[in-house]
């Protein structure tokens, strides 16, 4: 461990007791006041983002607002001090709109991404004071995503484009010729079809290097750094500049990306590409023995020492991220300097971030129910934990500090800074307070995580969240809330679908288990579900309820509702047959109702034939074992089905045919479809309306309230 480590840790291990209360000072926590809502939630200022000048004085990042009425919501970029401490301020430039702001890397400006020139993303550079700002790209396409050479000489940014074509005017001729057909029959002769909530059109995200003038701005013909490559990068449907990094010498870009060939919807692959700057070669495999995913290249500063995160075992999407490290003057059998850094940790690595003498890789991971910031001594691997309780959602290291965003159940994320140069020990600086005031006299929840045996005697943890103006002499209604993934956590974040302080506020108590499953306890807890979708979550399920119902007494067990969304519909489907007892009401969002239809819908095959041990066809697998469609005979606890017609993962079908089923059968029913919404609501007004008729669903079978 380095000398600024240990100091680091000493720091941390004195002041834990100070940094753990102080999360809870994210939002106004009012006894007596009014209990938090969906407007409420769908309002607030979203910090996200965060980026440390490279002298480690400014820190800038990204807020995101909502305009209720108007249903839209907008970026704008803002700034702090470190140095001086002064407020955080608006950049003028964000008047346009203004995302993804990135450092030139001599600190004198700011590159950041806007649509605010003829309506496509462009990069534009302004400087730390953010009055005005200057076209950087004049790309013909929107920009994706971009990433500046670590010599300020390059910029390297990404294009959709038809991967057959040569040049950026191919694309833009191809677009034009297809504007102009009439027929709408559209043929393909390979998966995908569709992915998220996109039909494939053909173009691919492939990257373009430009050369950068002495006014930091983009210049010259842009450099095809993927001609002839079949695939994407940034990854769809949720990749970003994290995809591909450039070398500290700038001469190359290397990339993650997985061909899009036959197996590309049942596969894993994600391979490291390395091309050179100029052009001038292919871009080559450099972990093509891997066949299992490979991403998020990084670079030490000195250009010594590569990383990257990957898993181990093609086809399985929620494997362990490894950090793996090759050394430039070390060599293995292989012909690499090649160790995976991590091989003592049993968590998974979420990010890769190093320190200005490259000795320190820092990331962050989901641990026991807490999403954390780890620093990781390169030479030896030792973990350091530099974060308690909450969810670390985004961070960046600088000189003296890293800046990191942080929520928790009861309030959303601010900025803090952690010194990593003190002498003596610090507690972390809380940088930002936003939403104080659309917060003030808003009564959060209380929250509590517990833990109790569950399958096979193993420990599962949970979270209790308490009614908003709680009164210990009286009981409440329930609302038994089960995650998706089914790989996640409903862990100690702010979440912004799945709100635990919108049902607190509407005076429930809230109950969330970590199920075997989950992520955070380690792969092998993760890798207790495959195969085992209906038994052993089941019974993690099962053992919470009895277990908080047991320890809080103020849980009504005779007014409890069930909801779930995509593997927690599945569940909600599921337990509608195999455990109705405690249940006034169930509520399905997107969750799966055939498993073996699910199986040959969904557009990213290799989740379905991993979780049930091979494609539908295939024998010895587990779709007819757990389906929900097989015992709809025993359907009778009264369900809302929620369903977006967008969502291509667990495709529409599945909700009509839940609804279909509980109509056909006579129990009482609700559906609510979305027609513009995937397997997520995002809308902001929709947001509110999903809240608003679930929250009736549940106060019409638990308060004895009428339907409206």
């Amino acid at each position: 461990m380095t000398k600024t480590l240990r100091i680091a840790a000493s720091a941390l291990a004195l002041s834990m007791a100070a940094f753990a209360v102080a999360p809870g000072a994210l939002a106004a926590d009012a006894q007596g006041g009014r209990g938090f809502t969906a407007k409420d939630m769908v309002q607030l200022e979203r910090i996200s983002d965060p980026r440390v000048s490279p002298d480690g004085r400014f820190v800038v990042y990204s807020v995101r607002t909502m305009d209720l009425p108007a249903n839209k919501a907008s970026m704008s970029l803002w700034i702090t001090d470190l140095k001086a401490k002064t407020a955080p301020r608006r950049l003028a430039v964000s008047d346009g709109g203004a995302s993804s702001a990135r450092w030139s890397p001599d600190g004198k400006g700011l590159y950041f991404i806007s649509g605010r020139t003829g309506g496509l993303d462009q990069v534009y550079r302004t400087d730390a004071a953010g009055e005005t700002a200057v076209q950087a790209t004049k790309a013909p396409f929107d920009v994706g995503a971009f990433k500046i050479a670590p010599d300020g000489k390059t910029i390297v940014i990404a294009q959709s484009v038809f991967p057959d074509c040569d040049t950026l005017d191919c694309t833009k001729d191809k677009l034009a010729a297809k504007a102009g057909v009439k027929t709408t029959g559209v043929v393909f002769d390979k998966l995908f079809i569709r992915h998220w909530d996109a039909w494939n059109d053909g173009l691919q995200n492939h990257l373009y290097a430009l050369k950068i003038d002495d006014q930091g701005l983009a210049t010259g013909t842009p450099v095809a750094l993927m001609n002839g490559f079949n695939g994407d990068t940034p990854t769809k449907p949720f990749g970003g500049d994290e995809d591909f990094n450039i070398t500290p010498d700038g001469k190359w870009v290397v990339f993650s990306a997985k061909p899009a060939d036959r197996e590309e919807s049942w596969s894993t692959n994600y391979d490291l590409w390395r091309v050179p700057m100029d052009g001038s070669a292919k871009p080559e495999n450099r972990t093509q023995a891997n066949k299992a995913m490979d991403s998020q290249p990084s670079f030490s500063p000195d250009g010594r020492i590569s990383a990257y995160l990957a898993m181990k075992r093609p086809g399985f999407e929620a494997d362990r991220l490894a950090i793996m490290v090759r050394e430039a003057d070390a060599k293995d059998a292989k012909g690499y300097g090649e160790r995976e850094l991590t091989a003592g940790w049993d968590r998974s690595a979420q990010s890769i971030a190093w320190s200005a003498d490259g000795k320190t890789i820092y990331t962050t991971a989901e641990d026991v129910g807490q999403t954390k910031l780890f620093a990781i001594d390169v030479k030896s691997g030792k973990v350091t934990a530099l974060t308690g309780e909450g969810h670390v959602s985004g961070f960046s290291v600088g000189p003296q500090s890293i800046v990191y965003a942080q929520d928790n159940l009861k309030g959303p994320a601010q900025l803090y800074a952690l010194s990593t140069v003190a002498k003596k020990a610090q507690a972390p600086i809380k940088l930002t307070n936003n939403n104080a005031q659309a917060l003030a006299g808003v009564a959060m929840g209380d929250t509590e995580q517990f833990s109790f045996p569950g399958w096979n005697g193993e420990t599962v943890h949970g979270y209790l969240v308490k009614p908003a103006n709680f009164d210990p002499a009286k009981t409440y209604p329930v609302a038994f809330l089960i995650h998706g993934g089914p790989q996640g956590s409903f862990g100690n974040l702010f979440h912004y679908r799945w709100n635990a302080q919108t049902y607190a506020g509407a005076g429930y108590a809230v109950v969330m288990i970590d199920f075997h499953g989950s992520t955070g306890y380690g792969q092998a807890f993760t890798d207790a579900i495959s195969q085992h979708w209906g038994d052993r979550p089941l019974e993690d399920l099962q053992k919470g309820w009895a277990f908080a119902t047991g320890k809080y007494g103020f849980l009504d067990k005779d007014r409890a509702c069930a909801l779930g969304g995509s593997y927690g519909g599945f569940m909600i489907n599921w337990i509608a047959s195999q455990w109705k007892a405690p249940w006034k009401c169930l509520v399905n969002h997107d969750g799966i109702f055939d498993s073996r239809f699910m199986g040959y819908s969904t557009e990213e095959l290799w989740f379905s034939e991993w979780e049930n041990g091979g494609p539908p066809y295939a024998a010895n697998t587990t779709y007819s074992k757990f389906n929900p469609a097989d015992h709809v005979d025993q359907w009778s606890v009264p369900e809302m089905v929620v369903q977006g017609g967008q969502d291509f993962r667990v495709p529409l079908e599945e909700g009509i045919g839940t609804f279909t089923a509980l109509q056909r059968k006579g129990v009482p029913s609700k559906l609510l479809y979305f027609p513009n919404e995937n397997h997520w609501v995002l809308k902001a007004q929709n947001s509110v309306q999903w809240h608003d008729e679930v929250q009736k669903w549940l106060d019409r079978w638990t308060k004895g309230e009428p339907a409206k």
